[in-house]
């Protein structure tokens, strides 16, 4: 029977049934916002690196932070289309790219490697979970709280010395070691039955440390991992006392009383020299930088304003970068990223490659590159006075103090002399 020669009512009940049909498939289940708290971790050939993850939205825009104890480092490029996520990672080119799964997210954390050697890691997040190594609780099995003189013995059988500094509430560790060219930054973690567990990642660096205590809880002996492809074994013994010391592995000039100089271009392809005379009679602080670097981003944090505040006394500062990403516009769109986040006002120079070796032949006067950052100042006659290789960022708590405290009077001083 065809449709015209149906009843009327069973036409209208049709026509009801059809339309309570088409609202129901347009009735798409409510979306799960992404804002929330996670349990962010990361998977290391040593094992799970968990951190914190928050996700907010301000205005319509989502953002981010990363949190690793007391530092909460802001994302503001977060993406998303549909399931996926993306987050751009701070004044680095390391990118996150997720698929949310219900209450986690899934996907990889994609690092900038130098000589191509880039890594693929991968993340999971849990909503409403803390960001711990484990969930449930356990005895802490000591206490490392103090001071600690570690040596460090790398993959290549290169060994060097560190020094760490930690407090413990119960279980919970935060932290850091400091070595002669720079510290592990903010790590955080837990003490469990006499085990070490601790970590962190800020966007650029991921830094996983297990170790164990001894019977006497005054000695430990442990492993460390950066990403996915460098190990290291460590060993610590309880030192009030511990400190750096005096290195070889120092940046000098090969001929103190030499002028230091260079020709680079800046971002915009000119040329920028020492000789310039906007150089001239001024006091001049170098930084040998890059902006994959953790303490890089630490001194240019303290760095940046410090110049925009000192600047009419006759200070100028200028970085020389050196980039991970090999071709001319990768390499400058990672500085501009880095100077952008920092809001860096002095100019940045693309000096070449992170490489050590091609780095020294790029600045013959020095005897070697030996870190990033490595900080030069320069008096008002052009001369060399002080060479700092490393940066103790503010994760080392009164190292870092007493850094900025030697590097603001040592500047001040060269500002009172005559040109």
């Amino acid at each position: 029977m065809s449709l015209a020669r149906r009843p009327l009512t069973w036409v209208l009940v049709g026509a009801a049934l059809l339309l309570c049909m088409l609202a129901a498939c347009s009735r798409v289940a409510p979306e799960t916002p992404w804002e929330g708290s996670y349990r962010a971790a990361l998977q290391l050939p040593g094992g799970e690196l968990p951190f914190g993850l928050e996700i907010a939205r301000e205005g319509n825009a989502l953002v981010a932070w990363l949190i690793n104890g007391a530092e909460r480092v802001k994302v503001t490029e977060v993406t998303q289309k549909g399931t996926t996520i993306t987050l751009q990672m701070p004044g680095y080119e390391n990118v996150i790219t997720a698929t949310r799964e219900g209450s986690k997210l899934r996907g990889e954390l994609f690092m900038i490697k130098a000589g191509g050697k880039n890594q693929h890691i991968p993340f999971t997040a849990q909503s409403g979970q803390p960001p711990r190594f484990f969930p449930e609780a356990a005895a802490a099995g000591g206490d490392i709280s103090g001071r600690w003189a570690a040596e460090f013995t790398d993959q290549d059988g290169a060994r060097y010395i560190g020094v760490g500094e930690f407090a413990q509430v119960g279980a919970d560790v935060t932290g850091t070691f400091l070595t002669p060219t720079g510290d592990y930054r903010y790590l955080t973690g837990e003490l469990r039955d006499g085990k070490l567990f601790l970590g962190t990642f800020n966007g650029g660096h991921v830094f996983l440390f297990h170790a164990a205590l001894d019977a006497t809880g005054n000695a430990m002996t442990g492993d460390y991992w950066s990403g996915l492809a460098w190990h290291e074994q460590f060993t610590a013994r309880r030192d009030a006392n511990a400190s750096l010391g005096k290195t070889t592995a120092v940046t000098a000039m090969q001929a103190p009383r030499d002028r230091f100089d260079f020709t680079f271009p800046d971002l915009e392809g000119k040329s920028v020299s020492l000789r310039d005379a906007r150089f001239a009679g001024k006091v001049v602080v170098v930084t040998l930088a890059g902006s994959w670097c953790p303490n890089c981003h630490d001194e240019a944090a303290y760095l940046a304003p410090y110049f925009r505040t000192n600047q009419a006394a006759g200070l100028e500062i200028v970085g020389l970068m050196f980039e991970q990403l090999e071709t001319p516009a990768a390499a400058q769109n990672a500085v501009r990223r880095f100077r952008d986040r920092h809001a860096i006002a002095y100019p940045l120079l693309m000096a070449g490659i992170s490489d050590n070796a091609a780095a020294a032949l790029q600045l013959p006067q020095l005897n070697g590159v030996y870190a990033y950052p490595t900080t030069i100042f320069i008096d008002r006659k052009g001369i060399v006075r002080h060479i700092h290789t490393g940066f103790s960022g503010p994760a080392t708590g009164t190292h870092y103090t007493d850094l900025i405290r030697d590097f603001d009077q040592r500047i001040r001083a060269l500002l009172a002399e005559a040109a």
